[in-house]
């Protein structure tokens, strides 16, 4: 990597983190809880997306094993999406009540090692950010996992390959990939809390409009801002971490590194 496209590099992680700090500046630090907070959701609610993750988290438990039995190599790389998720989503912006808009990140972890793997990290960050920052909380986590964790990365994954699949070069795909995968994740989170709380005029429906209506003013520039992030990542990976992305099946090796 030329020290010019190191400077692009820089340039483009200082515009993200300037973008970053003007949220903050706009949006001040009373922010409402991360994800769906603790005891928000009705129990019956709380409960069913509980029973409703278990399958995916299962599933993504045994892909996980299988991939560092055979790539026992890929430990740091499985060990780096999660932390990319984390830090991601842990960068909040008051939106709902009870809720808040932040990037999700689980875009890379999807495009690396699939989509039930990603189920498994996004529970594993929902837990953290749970009992240390007091985010999210121990009965939504059903609800916020199958949103962050389950219809996100399935989102990304079926974007990612069907943009591959249409000839779409990889940064697009890429960039699609997470950027819808964040959008649908708030999708989900205006539908589960539309369910919880019908509006008095136009129920269910009318109560996911406004939700999502709110969410949007926050969540778009967001995980338009994520796409752009995921593709610099891989970017840098494909550069440096090919024999990994071909493990993975990401990289070909036909590919030449992302310049976007």
């Amino acid at each position: 990597m030329g020290p010019l496209e190191i400077k692009r590099k820089i340039k483009h992680i200082s515009l993200l983190m300037a973008y970053v700090l003007i949220i903050y500046i706009i949006f001040p630090n009373d922010a409402y809880a991360m994800h769906i907070m603790e005891g928000f959701l009705p129990f019956n609610w709380a409960a069913f997306w509980w029973i409703a993750m278990i399958p995916f988290v299962i599933v993504g438990i045994l892909s996980i094993k299988k991939t560092v039995t055979e790539h026992p190599s890929l430990k740091m790389m499985l060990g780096m999406a999660g932390a990319f998720a984390f830090v991601l989503s842990a960068l909040k912006i008051p939106s709902v009540t009870g809720s808040c808009s932040h990037p999700t990140g689980v875009g890379l972890g999807t495009i690396l090692f699939g989509p039930a793997a990603m189920t498994v990290l996004g529970m594993i960050v929902l837990i953290f950010q749970a009992l240390l920052l007091a985010h999210g909380g121990i009965t939504t986590l059903g609800a916020n996992t199958f949103s962050m964790g389950v219809v996100g990365p399935f989102v990304s994954y079926a974007i990612y390959k069907g943009a591959k699949k249409l000839g779409a070069p990889l940064w697009l795909s890429v960039f699609l990939s997470a950027t819808l995968g964040d959008l649908m994740t708030y999708v989900t989170t205006s539908i589960q809390l539309g369910l919880a709380f019908p509006a008095a005029t136009g129920g269910v429906m009318a109560s996911v409009l406004k939700f999502m209506s709110i969410f949007a003013f926050t969540q778009i520039p967001l995980a338009i801002s994520e796409g752009i992030l995921t593709v610099m990542v891989i970017n840098v990976l494909s550069a440096y971490s090919q024999k990994e992305l071909r493990f993975l099946g990401v990289f070909t090796g036909k590919e030449l590194p992302i310049k976007k």
